[in-house]
């Protein structure tokens, strides 16, 4: 079910495409919308501040919160958790995966701190490598811990979105990441993988996925090929 802020913001979004709250328009009082929406004014303030940070809204602390004309949206957002694929066909590619090894290992030091583990416990490893338009394009190491992912990889077969697979498959869903972007060595094994010319260049993501209880779910390296993709992040001014 659908948490109540983010209907209200769906809500508010349409009012603003339907002409009932105009681009600068005053909103009206944080209780008297809160009891308009039959919600707390907590849950109110939650669906303004998602339209905030989405700049569709300006709060002007004292005077009031004003509909404002919202940025042009960016392609490859670092700030949009985003699968793969989605983003092999935002950049206007045919989607494919060259392959896929799934194994179950024990954990090392490093990912047994990330991922709330005891050194030595079970996880399941991913290797792919996705191609786009028939060449490499991506490849990345995924970790789970075992206990959260049981067999559902040995039970049935995986390819496509992993985020979709560990909805379906596993009931676990992904809703955030910590990315740490990093350039990866020339000799690194895994860039290797998807270097197709002595000038490709390639970005690096280590990612540590959460679930909606901020779980640590996911620890993976995420190799792109940066000619083939780019990625923007669109930064604020504190006030």
């Amino acid at each position: 079910m659908k948490p109540s802020y983010l209907s209200i913001k769906e809500e508010l979004e349409e009012m603003v495409r339907a002409g009932e709250l105009r681009i600068g328009e005053k909103l009206p009082a944080e209780a008297k919308m809160a009891e308009h929406f039959g919600v707390s004014r907590e849950t109110f303030r939650s669906a303004v501040k998602l339209l905030v940070e989405e700049g569709k809204l300006l709060v002007k602390h004292g005077v009031g919160t004003f509909v404002t004309n919202p940025l042009p949206s960016i392609s490859s957002s670092l700030e949009r958790l985003q699968s793969v694929g989605s983003m092999i066909k935002l950049a206007g590619l045919e989607e494919g995966e060259q392959q896929v090894k799934v194994s179950t290992k024990r954990c090392n030091k490093s990912w047994a701190k990330l991922l709330d583990l005891a050194e030595g416990d079970l996880v399941t490893v991913i290797k792919r490598i996705r191609t786009a338009n028939n060449e490499p394009v991506f490849f990345s190491l995924n970790i789970l811990p075992q206990y959260l992912v049981g067999e559902a990889f040995k039970v049935k077969e995986f390819s496509g979105s992993l985020f979709e697979f560990l909805n379906k498959e596993c009931n676990i869903d992904i809703l955030l990441a910590d990315t740490e972007l990093v350039v990866p060595l020339a000799d690194d094994e895994y860039a290797q993988k998807i270097i197709v010319e002595p000038e490709t260049t390639v970005l690096l993501m280590k990612q540590l996925h959460y679930d909606e209880t901020n779980r640590p779910i996911l620890y993976s390296l995420d190799y792109w090929r940066n000619d083939i993709f780019s990625f923007w992040i669109r930064r604020r001014r504190q006030q």
